[in-house]
C-alpha cells in the first residue's frame, strides 16, 4: 500500500468523522515513547487481515497533531519493535508523512502467510503473546484458535483418531457393504483380492487399537457410522427455521428446530428434507436445493474435528431474509474468502474424511462428487434461481455461509385457508385444538396463527403464553 500524504490525509478525514480507531487503523499520540500495547496492535494486524498504524495523532483531541512528537526516532522504536520483539520478524512498511505542518509515522503491517501465523511477542510465548483485531482494540487469541493457525503448518488428521469406545458393529453394514462393493469396482487390482478388514484398514474406516483390537477410526464412524453420536453427542447438525419472537416475553422460539444426527449422509439428508419442507413456506423464492446440499456437505466435511471443537455442532438456519450455514473452523490451507470457487485452489482439512465419503452413495450418486468445484455450482444454483452470490465470513475459529433472499410474504406450506376454516367452523379453540383438526405439527399451527394474527385476521384471546389462551376470527 502505498503512503503518501494526499492517502493520509483521506485516512485521517475518515476517523475525524466516525471519532474512533477502526478494525483497521491504530491511532497513537507517541509523543514520549511507543505504548507498550503496540507490539499487541502488530501481532493483532499480522494474524488478521492486517492494517495501518498511525503515530503522531491524538485520538482524544479530535485526531489532531500531537504536540511534542518526533517522528524519526519514533519510527526507528517501531521497527526495533517489529523486528527484535516479535515472532516471526516482521517487516512493515513505515513512512514518514507530511501533514498539517508536521510528520505522522504511518507504517501498514502486512497480514502473515497462513503458515508463518501466529505473530506473537516473543517473551509472552505463543499461547499467551498472539492477538487478534476486533472492532478497534487487540484481543488476545484463545488456545482454539492458536491451535487452529498452528494447525495450517502440517496435515491434520484429527479424522484417523481411533474410536477407542466404538467397534465394528457400530458401522452400518449396508453403507460399509457399498463403499466396499464401490472400492473393488473401481480400484479391482487393489481391492479385489483382499478381505474385508484389510480393506477397511487400508481405507482408514478402521485401525488397529492399542489393544490389536480394529476398531472404528472419526473418519469410519462418521462416513458409515450408525450412530456417532453416542461417542461424540454434539458432531450433529442444529437446524432451525422462522424464528418466532414473543412480544410480552421477549423470548424467541421457532416454527421449525431440531438437530440431526447419526452418519454424515443421514445428517445431509435430514438437512436437506428440513430445509425443503420450510422453504416450502417462503412464497415468490426458490431456494435451491442442489446449492444448499452443497453447502451443508462442505460444512459437514471441511468442519474442525479436532477435539475441542468436538462440542460444537454445524448450525443451519433459514429465516426469511437468509439462509445460513455456519461450521467451526475456518477455511484451511490455500483457501481463503477470496479465492473460493477459484480453480487450483483447493485444501482439505479431512482428507481421508474426504477420501472416504467420495465412495459413499447418497441420493443418485455419491456424497462427495464435486471436489474443488462445490462452491462454484453453489453460485451457479444460486444464480439459476435469480438468487445472489452467497456471502463467505471467514474467522480462525469459524466459518459460514450465508445467502440473502428477497423481501416475500411468509405463507404456510398447508393453505392458510384451512385455518381459517377451521375457525369459522369451530369457533374459539386453542392452538392444539387448531393443530389436531387441520392435521398440521403444532409448531406450524402455532407459526401460522401467529402470522394470522400480524396480519389481523385471527385475534388472540387470553394472556399472552397461557396455556388457555384461544383464537377467533377477527
Amino acid at each position: 500500500m502505498a503512503i503518501d500524504r494526499r492517502r493520509i490525509e483521506a485516512l485521517v478525514r475518515d476517523l475525524r468523522h466516525v471519532a474512533t480507531d477502526t478494525q483497521d487503523i491504530e491511532v497513537k499520540e507517541s509523543v514520549q515513547k511507543l505504548p507498550t500495547s503496540m507490539a499487541e496492535t502488530v501481532s493483532a494486524f499480522c494474524n488478521g487481515p492486517g492494517g495501518t498504524i498511525i503515530l503522531g495523532l491524538s485520538e482524544k483531541n479530535g485526531f489532531t497533531v500531537a504536540p511534542g512528537f518526533r517522528a524519526k526516532p519514533t519510527a526507528d522504536a517501531l521497527a526495533t519493535i517489529c523486528s527484535d520483539k516479535l515472532t516471526p520478524p516482521i517487516r512493515p512498511e513505515i513512512n514518514v508523512v507530511d501533514f498539517e505542518g508536521t510528520q505522522l509515522v504511518v507504517a501498514h503491517v502486512h497480514e502473515l502467510p497462513p503458515r508463518e501465523k501466529p505473530c506473537f511477542i516473543t517473551e509472552r510465548g505463543v499461547y499467551q503473546g498472539s492477538y487478534v483485531r476486533v472492532s478497534d482494540g487487540d484481543r488476545k487469541l484463545t488456545t482454539y484458535e492458536i491451535d487452529r493457525l498452528l494447525e495450517e503448518r502440517t496435515q491434520p488428521t484429527f479424522d484417523l483418531d481411533i474410536v477407542e469406545a466404538a467397534a465394528y458393529h457400530d458401522l452400518d453394514q449396508e453403507l460399509v457393504g457399498a463403499v466396499l462393493e464401490r472400492q473393488r469396482t473401481i480400484h479391482p487390482k487393489i481391492f479385489a483380492d483382499r478381505d474385508d478388514s484389510e480393506t477397511l484398514t487400508m481405507l482408514h474406516v478402521l485401525a488397529r487399537a492399542a489393544d490389536g483390537t480394529l476398531r472404528p477410526t472419526l473418519a469410519g464412524l462418521l462416513a458409515l457410522g450408525t450412530y456417532p453420536q453416542q461417542f461424540f453427542p454434539r458432531l450433529t447438525v442444529t437446524f432451525t427455521a422462522n424464528p418466532l419472537r414473543d412480544e410480552a416475553s421477549g423470548l424467541t422460539t421457532y416454527a421449525d428446530a431440531e438437530t440431526m444426527a447419526g452418519s454424515i449422509p443421514a445428517i445431509l439428508a435430514d438437512t436437506i428434507a428440513a430445509v425443503r419442507r420450510n422453504a416450502n413456506a417462503l412464497d415468490g423464492v426458490q431456494l435451491p436445493l442442489a446449492a444448499v446440499r452443497e453447502a451443508v456437505a462442505n460444512a459437514l466435511v471441511h468442519r474442525d474435528y479436532s477435539p475441542l471443537a468436538r462440542g460444537t455442532a454445524v448450525q443451519v438456519s433459514l429465516t426469511p431474509d437468509k439462509f445460513e450455514v455456519t461450521s467451526p473452523g475456518g477455511l484451511y490451507g490455500t483457501v481463503t474468502s477470496d479465492s473460493l470457487g477459484t480453480p487450483g485452489y483447493s485444501s482439505a482439512r479431512n482428507q481421508y474424511l474426504l477420501s472416504l465419503l467420495e465412495a459413499v452413495p447418497f441420493s443418485d450418486g455419491y456424497l462427495v462428487e464435486n471436489r474443488k468445484a462445490g462452491y462454484r455450482l453453489i453460485c451457479d444454483e444460486l444464480s439459476r434461481a435469480e438468487l445472489p452470490a452467497p456471502r463467505a465470513e471467514d474467522h480462525i475459529s469459524s466459518f459460514s455461509l450465508t445467502v440473502e433472499l428477497p423481501e416475500r410474504q411468509v405463507v404456510d406450506v398447508i393453505a392458510p385457508d384451512e385455518i381459517v376454516t377451521f375457525l369459522r367452523e369451530h369457533g374459539e379453540s386453542t392452538a392444539q385444538e387448531v393443530a389436531d383438526g387441520t392435521k398440521l405439527p403444532r409448531r406450524t399451527a402455532t407459526y401460522r396463527l401467529s402470522q394470522l394474527v400480524e396480519q389481523g385476521v385471527v385475534m388472540r384471546i387470553g394472556k399472552p403464553r397461557s396455556p388457555k389462551q384461544r383464537y377467533r376470527l377477527a
